[in-house]
Protein backbone atom coordinates (compact mmCIF):
# COMPACT_ATOMS: atom_id res chain seq x y z
CA UNK A 1 0.00 0.00 0.00
CA UNK A 2 1.31 3.44 -0.86
CA UNK A 3 1.94 5.75 2.06
CA UNK A 4 -0.30 8.79 2.36
CA UNK A 5 2.13 11.49 1.21
CA UNK A 6 3.73 9.22 -1.40
CA UNK A 7 0.38 8.39 -2.93
CA UNK A 8 -0.14 12.02 -3.83
CA UNK A 9 3.06 12.69 -5.72
CA UNK A 10 0.92 12.09 -8.78
CA UNK A 11 -1.21 15.09 -8.10
CA UNK A 12 1.31 17.89 -7.97
CA UNK A 13 4.51 18.83 -9.72
CA UNK A 14 5.55 20.65 -6.55
CA UNK A 15 5.15 17.47 -4.45
CA UNK A 16 2.94 19.38 -2.03
CA UNK A 17 1.51 17.33 0.82
CA UNK A 18 -2.31 17.33 0.77
CA UNK A 19 -4.37 18.53 3.66
CA UNK A 20 -7.54 16.80 4.77
CA UNK A 21 -10.84 18.51 5.33
CA UNK A 22 -12.84 16.69 7.98
CA UNK A 23 -16.03 17.53 6.10
CA UNK A 24 -14.78 15.96 2.86
CA UNK A 25 -17.28 13.12 2.76
CA UNK A 26 -19.33 11.51 0.01
CA UNK A 27 -22.16 9.06 0.54
CA UNK A 28 -22.40 6.42 -2.20
CA UNK A 29 -24.84 3.52 -2.36
CA UNK A 30 -22.82 1.25 -0.10
CA UNK A 31 -21.70 3.78 2.50
CA UNK A 32 -19.76 6.97 3.16
CA UNK A 33 -16.18 7.76 2.14
CA UNK A 34 -13.77 10.42 3.39
CA UNK A 35 -11.41 11.76 0.74
CA UNK A 36 -8.50 14.18 0.86
CA UNK A 37 -7.97 17.77 -0.26
CA UNK A 38 -5.01 18.71 -2.45
CA UNK A 39 -4.33 22.36 -1.74
CA UNK A 40 -1.79 22.83 -4.56
CA UNK A 41 -4.59 22.32 -7.11
CA UNK A 42 -7.59 23.00 -4.90
CA UNK A 43 -8.88 19.53 -5.69
CA UNK A 44 -10.65 16.75 -3.82
CA UNK A 45 -9.39 13.20 -4.27
CA UNK A 46 -11.18 9.95 -3.48
CA UNK A 47 -8.80 7.05 -4.01
CA UNK A 48 -8.93 3.25 -3.93
CA UNK A 49 -12.73 2.90 -3.97
CA UNK A 50 -13.85 -0.68 -4.70
CA UNK A 51 -16.32 -0.99 -7.56
CA UNK A 52 -16.66 -4.79 -7.38
CA UNK A 53 -16.09 -7.70 -5.06
CA UNK A 54 -12.38 -8.45 -5.18
CA UNK A 55 -11.52 -11.30 -7.59
CA UNK A 56 -9.87 -13.61 -5.09
CA UNK A 57 -10.61 -17.19 -4.09
CA UNK A 58 -13.50 -18.57 -6.08
CA UNK A 59 -13.92 -15.17 -7.80
CA UNK A 60 -10.54 -15.54 -9.52
CA UNK A 61 -11.02 -16.12 -13.28
CA UNK A 62 -14.69 -15.28 -12.79
CA UNK A 63 -16.93 -12.57 -14.25
CA UNK A 64 -16.73 -9.60 -11.82
CA UNK A 65 -19.40 -9.48 -9.15
CA UNK A 66 -21.17 -6.35 -7.94
CA UNK A 67 -20.59 -5.12 -4.42
CA UNK A 68 -22.94 -6.82 -1.98
CA UNK A 69 -22.19 -5.19 1.37
CA UNK A 70 -22.78 -1.82 2.99
CA UNK A 71 -21.49 -0.18 6.14
CA UNK A 72 -22.30 2.41 8.75
CA UNK A 73 -19.93 5.20 9.65
CA UNK A 74 -17.16 6.26 7.26
CA UNK A 75 -14.30 4.68 5.37
CA UNK A 76 -11.14 6.39 4.16
CA UNK A 77 -10.57 6.94 0.44
CA UNK A 78 -7.20 8.66 0.84
CA UNK A 79 -4.78 6.16 -0.69
CA UNK A 80 -4.54 4.13 -3.84
CA UNK A 81 -5.21 0.45 -3.57
CA UNK A 82 -2.77 -2.10 -4.90
CA UNK A 83 -2.86 -2.16 -8.68
CA UNK A 84 -3.85 -5.26 -10.63
CA UNK A 85 -1.13 -7.80 -11.22
CA UNK A 86 0.71 -6.95 -14.41
CA UNK A 87 4.05 -7.69 -16.01
CA UNK A 88 6.26 -4.95 -17.44
CA UNK A 89 7.73 -1.53 -16.83
CA UNK A 90 4.33 0.16 -16.44
CA UNK A 91 3.57 -1.99 -13.38
CA UNK A 92 6.84 -2.47 -11.53
CA UNK A 93 6.67 0.87 -9.68
CA UNK A 94 3.50 0.08 -7.73
CA UNK A 95 2.33 -2.57 -5.24
CA UNK A 96 0.33 -5.30 -7.01
CA UNK A 97 -2.21 -7.86 -5.91
CA UNK A 98 -5.36 -9.66 -7.02
CA UNK A 99 -7.48 -7.42 -4.77
CA UNK A 100 -7.32 -4.47 -7.14
CA UNK A 101 -10.75 -3.67 -8.63
CA UNK A 102 -10.89 -0.06 -7.50
CA UNK A 103 -11.28 3.39 -8.99
CA UNK A 104 -10.27 6.96 -8.16
CA UNK A 105 -12.30 10.17 -8.42
CA UNK A 106 -10.71 13.61 -8.92
CA UNK A 107 -12.71 16.84 -8.80
CA UNK A 108 -12.17 20.52 -8.23
CA UNK A 109 -12.90 21.51 -4.65
CA UNK A 110 -15.38 24.10 -5.84
CA UNK A 111 -17.55 21.24 -7.11
CA UNK A 112 -20.65 20.75 -5.03
CA UNK A 113 -22.17 17.32 -4.55
CA UNK A 114 -25.08 18.52 -6.68
CA UNK A 115 -23.04 20.16 -9.48
CA UNK A 116 -23.86 17.60 -12.21
CA UNK A 117 -20.56 18.06 -14.05
CA UNK A 118 -19.53 15.96 -17.06
CA UNK A 119 -17.29 12.99 -16.27
CA UNK A 120 -14.18 11.66 -18.03
CA UNK A 121 -13.37 8.01 -17.28
CA UNK A 122 -9.76 7.10 -18.14
CA UNK A 123 -8.99 3.48 -19.10
CA UNK A 124 -5.24 2.94 -19.03
CA UNK A 125 -3.21 1.20 -21.72
CA UNK A 126 -0.36 -1.24 -21.45
CA UNK A 127 -1.12 -4.00 -23.93
CA UNK A 128 -3.69 -5.57 -21.59
CA UNK A 129 -0.79 -7.00 -19.57
CA UNK A 130 0.48 -4.03 -17.54
CA UNK A 131 -0.46 -0.57 -16.28
CA UNK A 132 -2.92 0.91 -13.79
CA UNK A 133 -5.17 3.80 -12.93
CA UNK A 134 -2.55 4.91 -10.38
CA UNK A 135 0.20 5.41 -12.97
CA UNK A 136 1.67 8.84 -12.26
CA UNK A 137 1.96 9.65 -15.98
CA UNK A 138 -1.81 9.93 -16.12
CA UNK A 139 -1.75 13.00 -13.93
CA UNK A 140 -5.37 14.15 -13.82
CA UNK A 141 -4.66 17.19 -11.68
CA UNK A 142 -3.32 19.33 -14.52
CA UNK A 143 -6.03 18.56 -17.09
CA UNK A 144 -8.81 18.84 -14.50
CA UNK A 145 -7.41 22.13 -13.19
CA UNK A 146 -7.19 23.44 -16.75
CA UNK A 147 -10.78 22.38 -17.44
CA UNK A 148 -11.97 24.65 -14.63
CA UNK A 149 -9.71 27.43 -15.86
CA UNK A 150 -11.29 27.41 -19.34
CA UNK A 151 -14.79 27.04 -17.89
CA UNK A 152 -15.20 23.47 -19.18
CA UNK A 153 -14.95 21.65 -15.85
CA UNK A 154 -15.23 17.90 -15.57
CA UNK A 155 -14.75 15.22 -12.93
CA UNK A 156 -12.12 12.56 -13.71
CA UNK A 157 -12.22 8.86 -12.88
CA UNK A 158 -9.35 6.40 -13.28
CA UNK A 159 -9.66 2.67 -12.72
CA UNK A 160 -7.87 -0.66 -12.47
CA UNK A 161 -8.92 -3.80 -14.35
CA UNK A 162 -7.54 -7.33 -14.43
CA UNK A 163 -4.59 -7.86 -16.79
CA UNK A 164 -2.62 -10.58 -18.54
CA UNK A 165 -3.82 -14.11 -17.71
CA UNK A 166 -5.64 -12.80 -14.64
CA UNK A 167 -7.95 -10.78 -16.87
CA UNK A 168 -7.81 -12.44 -20.29
CA UNK A 169 -7.07 -16.14 -19.78
CA UNK A 170 -8.46 -18.00 -22.78
CA UNK A 171 -9.28 -21.65 -23.49
CA UNK A 172 -12.22 -23.92 -24.18
CA UNK A 173 -12.72 -24.15 -20.41
CA UNK A 174 -12.89 -20.36 -20.11
CA UNK A 175 -15.19 -20.04 -23.12
CA UNK A 176 -17.46 -22.86 -21.99
CA UNK A 177 -17.88 -21.37 -18.52
CA UNK A 178 -18.70 -17.88 -19.84
CA UNK A 179 -15.78 -16.26 -18.00
CA UNK A 180 -14.38 -14.53 -21.06
CA UNK A 181 -12.68 -11.15 -21.46
CA UNK A 182 -12.75 -10.50 -17.73
CA UNK A 183 -10.72 -7.29 -17.91
CA UNK A 184 -13.27 -5.73 -20.26
CA UNK A 185 -16.09 -6.88 -18.00
CA UNK A 186 -14.27 -5.28 -15.05
CA UNK A 187 -14.25 -1.99 -16.94
CA UNK A 188 -17.91 -2.40 -17.75
CA UNK A 189 -18.80 -2.93 -14.09
CA UNK A 190 -16.73 0.14 -13.16
CA UNK A 191 -18.79 2.16 -15.65
CA UNK A 192 -21.95 0.82 -14.03
CA UNK A 193 -20.62 1.92 -10.62
CA UNK A 194 -20.06 5.39 -12.09
CA UNK A 195 -23.67 5.45 -13.31
CA UNK A 196 -24.94 4.56 -9.85
CA UNK A 197 -22.63 6.72 -7.73
CA UNK A 198 -20.95 9.60 -9.57
CA UNK A 199 -23.82 12.00 -8.81
CA UNK A 200 -22.77 11.86 -5.15
CA UNK A 201 -19.45 13.45 -6.17
CA UNK A 202 -21.12 16.16 -8.26
CA UNK A 203 -20.96 14.31 -11.57
CA UNK A 204 -23.70 13.77 -14.13
CA UNK A 205 -24.16 10.08 -15.02
CA UNK A 206 -25.75 11.11 -18.30
CA UNK A 207 -22.58 12.96 -19.37
CA UNK A 208 -19.87 10.31 -19.16
CA UNK A 209 -17.04 10.11 -21.71
CA UNK A 210 -14.90 6.96 -21.80
CA UNK A 211 -11.32 7.67 -22.77
CA UNK A 212 -8.14 5.70 -23.24
CA UNK A 213 -4.84 5.19 -25.05
CA UNK A 214 -3.46 2.08 -26.77
CA UNK A 215 -5.04 -0.91 -24.99
CA UNK A 216 -7.22 1.64 -23.20
CA UNK A 217 -8.36 3.04 -26.55
CA UNK A 218 -8.97 -0.48 -27.84
CA UNK A 219 -11.05 -1.03 -24.71
CA UNK A 220 -13.09 2.08 -25.54
CA UNK A 221 -13.52 0.69 -29.04
CA UNK A 222 -14.74 -2.61 -27.64
CA UNK A 223 -17.27 -0.85 -25.41
CA UNK A 224 -18.58 1.00 -28.44
CA UNK A 225 -19.24 -2.35 -30.15
CA UNK A 226 -19.96 -4.43 -27.01
CA UNK A 227 -22.84 -6.90 -27.17
CA UNK A 228 -23.31 -6.14 -30.85
CA UNK A 229 -23.38 -2.38 -30.33
CA UNK A 230 -26.02 -2.44 -27.61
CA UNK A 231 -26.40 0.94 -25.92
CA UNK A 232 -26.54 0.36 -22.17
CA UNK A 233 -26.38 4.13 -21.55
CA UNK A 234 -23.04 3.85 -19.78
CA UNK A 235 -21.46 6.74 -21.70
CA UNK A 236 -22.32 9.50 -24.15
CA UNK A 237 -18.94 9.83 -25.94
CA UNK A 238 -15.58 8.18 -26.44
CA UNK A 239 -11.95 9.24 -26.90
CA UNK A 240 -9.51 6.82 -28.53
CA UNK A 241 -5.81 7.65 -28.67
CA UNK A 242 -3.95 5.10 -30.82
CA UNK A 243 -6.49 2.31 -30.74
CA UNK A 244 -10.13 1.60 -31.45
CA UNK A 245 -12.78 -0.95 -32.31
CA UNK A 246 -10.52 -2.82 -34.74
CA UNK A 247 -7.76 -4.54 -32.81
CA UNK A 248 -4.70 -5.37 -34.89
CA UNK A 249 -3.80 -8.48 -32.90
CA UNK A 250 -5.86 -11.48 -33.93
CA UNK A 251 -6.62 -14.44 -31.70
CA UNK A 252 -9.19 -17.01 -30.71
CA UNK A 253 -9.78 -19.48 -27.93
CA UNK A 254 -8.43 -22.37 -29.96
CA UNK A 255 -5.09 -20.64 -30.51
CA UNK A 256 -4.73 -19.98 -26.76
CA UNK A 257 -5.53 -23.51 -25.64
CA UNK A 258 -1.89 -24.62 -25.64
CA UNK A 259 -0.88 -21.80 -23.30
CA UNK A 260 -3.76 -22.58 -20.96
CA UNK A 261 -2.84 -26.27 -20.93
CA UNK A 262 0.81 -25.48 -20.22
CA UNK A 263 -0.06 -23.20 -17.30
CA UNK A 264 -2.46 -25.80 -15.90
CA UNK A 265 0.22 -28.48 -16.21
CA UNK A 266 2.86 -26.42 -14.41
CA UNK A 267 0.64 -25.92 -11.36
CA UNK A 268 -0.72 -29.47 -11.24
CA UNK A 269 -4.21 -28.85 -12.64
CA UNK A 270 -3.99 -30.80 -15.90
CA UNK A 271 -5.66 -33.98 -14.73
CA UNK A 272 -8.40 -32.37 -12.68
CA UNK A 273 -12.03 -32.74 -13.74
CA UNK A 274 -12.41 -28.96 -13.50
CA UNK A 275 -9.03 -27.46 -14.34
CA UNK A 276 -10.40 -23.91 -14.12
CA UNK A 277 -11.60 -24.42 -10.56
CA UNK A 278 -8.23 -25.95 -9.76
CA UNK A 279 -6.52 -22.81 -11.06
CA UNK A 280 -8.70 -20.74 -8.75
CA UNK A 281 -7.39 -22.70 -5.80
CA UNK A 282 -3.69 -22.47 -6.65
CA UNK A 283 -1.90 -20.15 -4.18
CA UNK A 284 -1.27 -16.74 -5.69
CA UNK A 285 2.50 -16.93 -5.25
CA UNK A 286 2.71 -20.23 -7.12
CA UNK A 287 0.57 -19.13 -10.05
CA UNK A 288 2.21 -15.72 -10.27
CA UNK A 289 5.65 -17.36 -10.40
CA UNK A 290 4.54 -19.31 -13.47
CA UNK A 291 3.12 -16.24 -15.21
CA UNK A 292 5.96 -13.87 -14.29
CA UNK A 293 8.92 -14.20 -16.65
CA UNK A 294 12.53 -13.82 -15.59
CA UNK A 295 12.70 -10.35 -17.12
CA UNK A 296 9.61 -9.03 -15.33
CA UNK A 297 7.34 -9.65 -18.30
CA UNK A 298 5.07 -12.64 -18.80
CA UNK A 299 5.86 -15.59 -21.04
CA UNK A 300 2.15 -15.85 -21.82
CA UNK A 301 0.33 -13.25 -23.91
CA UNK A 302 -3.43 -13.14 -23.54
CA UNK A 303 -5.61 -10.58 -25.30
CA UNK A 304 -9.33 -9.78 -25.69
CA UNK A 305 -10.91 -12.25 -28.08
CA UNK A 306 -14.16 -12.71 -29.93
CA UNK A 307 -16.40 -14.65 -27.55
CA UNK A 308 -19.81 -14.20 -29.17
CA UNK A 309 -20.92 -12.21 -26.14
CA UNK A 310 -19.27 -8.97 -25.08
CA UNK A 311 -17.18 -9.14 -28.30
CA UNK A 312 -19.67 -10.50 -30.82
CA UNK A 313 -17.50 -10.29 -33.93
CA UNK A 314 -14.30 -8.83 -35.36
CA UNK A 315 -14.25 -5.06 -35.17
CA UNK A 316 -14.10 -4.57 -38.94
CA UNK A 317 -17.31 -6.57 -39.34
CA UNK A 318 -19.12 -4.55 -36.72
CA UNK A 319 -18.00 -1.23 -38.17
CA UNK A 320 -19.09 -2.36 -41.64
CA UNK A 321 -22.48 -3.35 -40.20
CA UNK A 322 -22.68 -0.11 -38.16
CA UNK A 323 -23.13 -2.28 -35.08
CA UNK A 324 -21.81 0.23 -32.58
CA UNK A 325 -23.12 2.82 -30.14
CA UNK A 326 -23.67 6.01 -32.11
CA UNK A 327 -21.98 8.60 -29.88
CA UNK A 328 -19.44 11.34 -30.71
CA UNK A 329 -15.78 10.35 -30.65
CA UNK A 330 -12.25 11.68 -30.82
CA UNK A 331 -9.98 9.20 -32.61
CA UNK A 332 -6.37 9.60 -33.63
CA UNK A 333 -2.91 8.16 -34.05
CA UNK A 334 0.72 9.31 -33.94
CA UNK A 335 2.65 9.75 -37.19
CA UNK A 336 5.40 7.19 -36.48
CA UNK A 337 3.46 4.51 -34.56
CA UNK A 338 5.32 1.81 -36.47
CA UNK A 339 8.71 2.49 -34.85
CA UNK A 340 7.20 0.95 -31.70
CA UNK A 341 5.66 -2.08 -33.42
CA UNK A 342 7.75 -2.98 -36.46
CA UNK A 343 10.37 -5.73 -36.65
CA UNK A 344 14.10 -5.09 -36.58
CA UNK A 345 16.88 -6.99 -38.30
CA UNK A 346 15.17 -7.41 -41.68
CA UNK A 347 17.67 -6.63 -44.42
CA UNK A 348 16.13 -7.81 -47.69
CA UNK A 349 12.77 -7.97 -49.45
CA UNK A 350 12.95 -11.76 -49.32
CA UNK A 351 13.43 -11.69 -45.54
CA UNK A 352 10.41 -9.43 -45.13
CA UNK A 353 8.29 -11.64 -47.38
CA UNK A 354 9.29 -14.63 -45.26
CA UNK A 355 8.46 -12.71 -42.09
CA UNK A 356 4.96 -11.94 -43.40
CA UNK A 357 4.16 -15.41 -44.69
CA UNK A 358 5.72 -17.88 -42.25
CA UNK A 359 4.12 -16.83 -38.98
CA UNK A 360 6.80 -14.59 -37.45
CA UNK A 361 4.22 -11.92 -38.14
CA UNK A 362 1.09 -12.38 -35.96
CA UNK A 363 -0.14 -14.98 -38.42
CA UNK A 364 0.68 -16.30 -41.88
CA UNK A 365 -0.24 -13.66 -44.44
CA UNK A 366 -1.79 -15.09 -47.61
CA UNK A 367 0.73 -15.02 -50.47
CA UNK A 368 -1.22 -12.64 -52.71
CA UNK A 369 -1.69 -10.16 -49.85
CA UNK A 370 1.97 -10.34 -48.85
CA UNK A 371 3.08 -9.60 -52.42
CA UNK A 372 0.74 -6.61 -52.57
CA UNK A 373 2.20 -5.31 -49.31
CA UNK A 374 5.69 -5.50 -50.82
CA UNK A 375 4.51 -3.39 -53.75
CA UNK A 376 2.68 -0.82 -51.63
CA UNK A 377 5.69 -0.44 -49.31
CA UNK A 378 8.57 -0.41 -51.82
CA UNK A 379 12.26 -0.75 -51.11
CA UNK A 380 12.61 3.03 -51.01
CA UNK A 381 13.57 4.51 -47.64
CA UNK A 382 12.22 7.93 -48.60
CA UNK A 383 8.72 6.40 -48.37
CA UNK A 384 9.33 4.99 -44.90
CA UNK A 385 9.29 6.43 -41.41
CA UNK A 386 10.42 8.62 -39.72
CA UNK A 387 10.21 11.01 -42.68
CA UNK A 388 12.90 13.41 -41.38
CA UNK A 389 15.56 10.84 -42.38
CA UNK A 390 14.91 11.56 -46.05
CA UNK A 391 16.44 8.75 -48.12
CA UNK A 392 18.76 7.44 -45.38
CA UNK A 393 18.64 3.87 -44.12
CA UNK A 394 19.25 2.66 -40.57
CA UNK A 395 21.42 -0.46 -40.93
CA UNK A 396 21.60 -1.01 -37.17
CA UNK A 397 17.84 -1.67 -37.14
CA UNK A 398 17.85 -3.56 -40.42
CA UNK A 399 18.34 -2.39 -43.99
CA UNK A 400 14.56 -2.51 -44.54
CA UNK A 401 13.59 -1.06 -41.15
CA UNK A 402 11.99 2.17 -42.37
CA UNK A 403 9.90 0.26 -44.89
CA UNK A 404 8.69 -2.40 -42.46
CA UNK A 405 8.02 0.21 -39.77
CA UNK A 406 5.77 2.16 -42.13
CA UNK A 407 3.70 -0.95 -42.72
CA UNK A 408 3.65 -1.85 -39.01
CA UNK A 409 2.24 1.56 -38.08
CA UNK A 410 -0.44 1.40 -40.74
CA UNK A 411 -1.39 -2.18 -39.85
CA UNK A 412 -1.51 -1.72 -36.08
CA UNK A 413 -2.95 1.78 -35.80
CA UNK A 414 -3.49 4.06 -38.79
CA UNK A 415 -5.76 1.81 -40.86
CA UNK A 416 -7.92 1.05 -37.85
CA UNK A 417 -8.31 4.74 -37.00
CA UNK A 418 -9.27 5.66 -40.54
CA UNK A 419 -11.93 2.94 -40.73
CA UNK A 420 -13.31 4.06 -37.35
CA UNK A 421 -13.76 7.61 -38.60
CA UNK A 422 -15.24 6.47 -41.89
CA UNK A 423 -17.83 4.30 -40.12
CA UNK A 424 -18.85 7.21 -37.91
CA UNK A 425 -19.23 9.43 -40.98
CA UNK A 426 -21.35 6.77 -42.68
CA UNK A 427 -23.83 7.01 -39.81
CA UNK A 428 -23.63 10.83 -39.56
CA UNK A 429 -22.20 10.52 -36.04
CA UNK A 430 -19.70 13.24 -35.02
CA UNK A 431 -16.07 12.13 -35.16
CA UNK A 432 -13.10 14.39 -34.53
CA UNK A 433 -10.03 12.69 -35.98
CA UNK A 434 -6.38 13.64 -35.65
CA UNK A 435 -2.78 12.80 -36.47
CA UNK A 436 -0.37 13.76 -33.70
CA UNK A 437 2.94 14.97 -35.14
CA UNK A 438 5.09 16.40 -32.33
CA UNK A 439 8.25 14.68 -31.10
CA UNK A 440 8.88 14.83 -27.36
CA UNK A 441 12.12 14.62 -25.43
CA UNK A 442 11.60 11.28 -23.66
CA UNK A 443 12.30 9.12 -26.74
CA UNK A 444 15.23 9.09 -29.19
CA UNK A 445 14.89 11.22 -32.30
CA UNK A 446 15.09 8.04 -34.38
CA UNK A 447 11.78 6.88 -32.88
CA UNK A 448 10.05 9.87 -34.45
CA UNK A 449 6.54 10.64 -33.25
CA UNK A 450 6.05 7.19 -31.86
CA UNK A 451 3.39 5.39 -29.86
CA UNK A 452 2.32 6.93 -26.51
CA UNK A 453 3.95 10.31 -27.16
CA UNK A 454 0.70 12.28 -27.18
CA UNK A 455 -0.16 11.21 -23.62
CA UNK A 456 2.00 13.76 -21.81
CA UNK A 457 0.60 16.48 -24.09
CA UNK A 458 -3.03 15.57 -23.40
CA UNK A 459 -2.47 15.43 -19.65
CA UNK A 460 -0.37 18.62 -19.73
CA UNK A 461 2.22 16.73 -17.72
CA UNK A 462 4.94 19.32 -18.18
CA UNK A 463 6.76 18.19 -15.03
CA UNK A 464 7.02 14.63 -16.36
CA UNK A 465 5.45 12.98 -13.32
CA UNK A 466 5.85 9.20 -13.54
CA UNK A 467 8.30 9.26 -16.45
CA UNK A 468 11.18 7.17 -15.15
CA UNK A 469 13.24 7.01 -18.34
CA UNK A 470 13.21 10.60 -19.53
CA UNK A 471 11.06 13.72 -19.25
CA UNK A 472 8.95 14.50 -22.33
CA UNK A 473 9.19 18.28 -21.97
CA UNK A 474 12.83 18.56 -20.90
CA UNK A 475 14.52 21.22 -23.00
CA UNK A 476 11.72 21.43 -25.55
CA UNK A 477 10.67 24.70 -27.21
CA UNK A 478 7.72 26.69 -25.93
CA UNK A 479 5.70 25.50 -28.93
CA UNK A 480 5.53 22.01 -27.40
CA UNK A 481 4.11 23.39 -24.17
CA UNK A 482 1.65 25.54 -26.09
CA UNK A 483 0.49 22.50 -28.05
CA UNK A 484 -0.01 20.61 -24.80
CA UNK A 485 -2.12 23.45 -23.41
CA UNK A 486 -4.27 23.42 -26.54
CA UNK A 487 -4.74 19.64 -26.51
CA UNK A 488 -5.64 19.54 -22.82
CA UNK A 489 -8.24 22.24 -23.51
CA UNK A 490 -9.61 20.40 -26.55
CA UNK A 491 -10.02 17.15 -24.65
CA UNK A 492 -11.71 18.90 -21.71
CA UNK A 493 -13.99 20.81 -24.06
CA UNK A 494 -15.02 17.58 -25.79
CA UNK A 495 -15.78 15.89 -22.47
CA UNK A 496 -17.80 18.94 -21.43
CA UNK A 497 -19.49 19.93 -24.71
CA UNK A 498 -19.02 16.95 -27.09
CA UNK A 499 -17.11 19.44 -29.22
CA UNK A 500 -13.36 20.12 -28.83
CA UNK A 501 -13.55 23.68 -30.15
CA UNK A 502 -15.33 25.90 -27.56
CA UNK A 503 -12.58 25.71 -24.96
CA UNK A 504 -9.67 26.48 -27.27
CA UNK A 505 -7.89 29.69 -26.37
CA UNK A 506 -6.07 29.87 -29.73
CA UNK A 507 -9.02 30.47 -32.04
CA UNK A 508 -6.82 30.22 -35.13
CA UNK A 509 -7.33 26.45 -34.96
CA UNK A 510 -10.73 25.00 -35.85
CA UNK A 511 -11.20 21.23 -35.54
CA UNK A 512 -13.72 20.13 -38.16
CA UNK A 513 -15.67 16.91 -37.80
CA UNK A 514 -15.07 14.02 -40.19
CA UNK A 515 -17.70 13.51 -42.88
CA UNK A 516 -18.27 11.57 -46.10
CA UNK A 517 -18.03 14.74 -48.13
CA UNK A 518 -15.06 16.07 -46.18
CA UNK A 519 -12.93 13.35 -44.56
CA UNK A 520 -10.39 15.42 -42.62
CA UNK A 521 -7.94 15.10 -39.74
CA UNK A 522 -6.45 17.70 -37.46
CA UNK A 523 -2.65 17.54 -37.63
CA UNK A 524 -1.44 18.39 -34.13
CA UNK A 525 2.01 19.84 -34.67
CA UNK A 526 4.36 21.86 -32.48
CA UNK A 527 6.91 22.79 -35.16
CA UNK A 528 4.29 24.15 -37.53
CA UNK A 529 0.81 25.48 -36.96
CA UNK A 530 -1.72 22.73 -36.27
CA UNK A 531 -4.03 22.48 -39.24
CA UNK A 532 -6.70 20.41 -40.95
CA UNK A 533 -5.68 18.05 -43.76
CA UNK A 534 -7.56 15.73 -46.06
CA UNK A 535 -7.48 12.18 -44.72
CA UNK A 536 -5.42 10.92 -47.65
CA UNK A 537 -2.13 10.38 -45.80
CA UNK A 538 -0.76 6.98 -46.94
CA UNK A 539 -4.13 6.41 -48.60
CA UNK A 540 -3.38 3.51 -50.96
CA UNK A 541 -1.55 1.52 -48.30
CA UNK A 542 -4.15 2.06 -45.59
CA UNK A 543 -7.12 1.48 -47.89
CA UNK A 544 -5.64 -1.86 -48.97
CA UNK A 545 -5.15 -3.02 -45.38
CA UNK A 546 -8.77 -2.15 -44.61
CA UNK A 547 -9.97 -3.90 -47.78
CA UNK A 548 -8.48 -7.23 -46.63
CA UNK A 549 -9.39 -6.91 -42.96
CA UNK A 550 -11.13 -10.29 -42.95
CA UNK A 551 -7.92 -12.02 -44.02
CA UNK A 552 -6.24 -10.47 -40.98
CA UNK A 553 -9.03 -11.61 -38.59
CA UNK A 554 -9.58 -8.05 -37.39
Amino acid sequence: MLGFATSFLLWTAAHAVPTIKSSLTVKVRNGTYIGAHLSAYNQDLFLGIPYAQQPVGNLRFTVPQSLNTSWDGTRDAKEYSDICVGYGTDSIWYPRSEACLTLNVIRGSSTGNDSKLPVGVWIHGGGFYQGSGADERYNMSEIVANSYKIDKPFIAVTLNYRLSAWGFLASSQISGSGNTNLGLRDQRLALQWVQENIAAFGGDPEKVTIWGESAGAISVGFHLTAFGGRDDKLFRAGIMESGGSIAAQAGNYTSSQADYDEIASKVGCSNMIDSLQCLREVPFEKLNAILNGTDGTSDYNFWPMVDGDIIRNWGSFQLDQHAFVKVPIIAGTNTDEGTAFGPTGINTTDEWYEYLTTGDFNFQTPTAIAKRILNLYPDDPSQGIPAYLGDKRVPSNGYEWRRTSAFAGDWTMHANRRRQCEAWAETSTPAYCYRFNAHSADVPLLSGVTHFEEVSFVFHNIAGQGYHYGKPFAGVPQSNIDLSSMMASMWASFIHNLDPNPGIVNKSVQWDAYSNSKPVDLVLDANNTSHMEADTWRKDEIDFINSVAQAFWR
